[in-house]
């Protein structure tokens, strides 16, 4: 998938970015085809993983993000409606990122906020790190500069956070350095201006 920055968007060029997430490489289209169609156990049971803030982004870019996917033939995982029932949500997560080729992080005004997301974040980045996990960040009304040098909101999410007993100062730095690295990806940069 090629990657897209832009400066100045309006909602057409929203919608074609949109659209282009959607639209699937002949590379990746392979890996897919070669990991369904082995006649051994396929390693991967997701193309995508599907990381957001539920709060910002489900009802809306999220939910629409997966339908499109999905009528394009991808295996997505999404919390909500990928998870069964009474399954542990962490343990879950762990093994569905583990289980994909890829993951879009959406990147949206409250990912930092949310441990569930910051804890998530760290773990993608650390799988993809000992793996060919591919990373691909969607900075959602966010500009990408104020996650590479974490200001702004993501500055304010990380001062409560290391403002709360209950968050060890190990875990925030994890934390910290993962969302560094994935500002640090290029990745599409959605705005309404």
């Amino acid at each position: 998938m090629a990657t897209q920055r832009a400066s100045t968007s309006t909602s057409k060029d929203i919608q074609n970015r949109e659209r282009a997430l959607l639209s699937c490489s002949e590379k990746d289209e392979n890996i897919r085809n070669s990991s369904s169609s082995s006649s051994t156990t396929p390693r991967w049971k997701h193309d995508v993983f599907l990381s957001f803030c539920g709060k910002d982004t489900r009802k809306s870019f999220t939910d629409h993000l997966y339908v499109g996917l999905k009528r394009k033939g991808i295996l997505v995982f999404k919390d909500g409606e990928t998870l069964k029932r009474g399954e542990f949500i962490s343990k879950e997560l762990l093994k569905a990122i583990r289980e994909s080729i890829y993951t879009i992080i959406i990147i949206s005004q409250n990912y930092a906020s949310s441990k569930w997301c910051l804890m998530e974040l760290a773990a993608i980045v650390e799988w993809a790190e000992k793996t060919e996990l591919t990373i691909l960040p969607i900075f959602y009304h966010v500009n990408p500069t104020d996650v590479r040098n974490l200001t702004g909101s993501f500055e304010k999410a990380f001062t409560a956070h290391e403002n709360n007993p209950k968050v060890g100062i190990k875990k925030i730095q994890k934390w910290k350095n993962a969302f560094r690295e994935v500002g640090n990806i290029a990745g599409w940069d959605l705005h309404d201006r």
